[in-house]
């Protein structure tokens, strides 16, 4: 086992980084989220054909694996 008393500015980084990296995750799947209502709202009120399904089904795709990767940490 390493003498954490050797590296005191490490081990704080690393706890600082570990407390916000939940935060950050939060704040990507709100972006991710906000993007696919986005997309869902514009392609209810123009219609399929002014936006690709294509669009829509990558951002799913975006949402569901970040999903399961925070489902997957834990």
């Amino acid at each position: 086992m390493d003498d954490v008393s050797r590296f005191p500015a490490t081990l704080a980084e690393e706890t600082v980084l570990g407390l916000l990296l939940p935060f950050w995750q939060l704040v990507i799947g709100a972006f991710v989220l906000a993007v696919v209502l986005a997309s869902v709202g514009r392609l209810v009120r123009r219609g399929p054909s002014r936006m690709t399904t294509a669009l829509l089904v990558t951002a799913l795709a975006i949402a569901g694996f970040t999903v399961v990767g925070v489902l997957l940490e834990s």
